[in-house]
């Protein structure tokens, strides 16, 4: 004897989860200044990152704005080749204005 075979479960109606994305936080305290990097946070959109930034980053009224960005988005040097990266190269001196002389008779150089 057969057992009739279970129909398996409809995938349309079934909620599915998906991951929320990273997002990084940067707020402005006041005009004039530089945007901060405040912190990170999950959401689906944009809109709902703003807003929840804005609840977690400015709750004591401390934000003239606010800036996320998702943190894919974002590139970033490696913290273990910052020698590399960010020194001079070597026999490039030329780079460095103190090595020209003044042309005499021209002006405001």
């Amino acid at each position: 004897m057969t057992t009739p075979a279970t129909p398996k479960a409809n995938q349309a109606n079934e909620p599915h989860e998906t991951p929320w994305s990273l997002w990084e936080v940067f707020v402005r305290s006041s005009r004039g200044l530089s945007h901060v990097h405040a912190g990170s946070l999950h959401a689906p959109d944009a809109a709902m990152a703003l807003r929840n930034a804005r609840d977690l980053y400015t709750r004591r009224n401390e934000g003239v704005s606010i800036w996320v960005v998702p943190a894919d988005a974002i590139s970033s040097s490696d913290p273990d080749s910052k020698g590399s990266f960010f020194e001079s190269p070597q026999g490039k001196d030329y780079r460095h204005a103190t090595y020209y002389t003044k042309s005499e008779g021209v002006k405001h150089l």
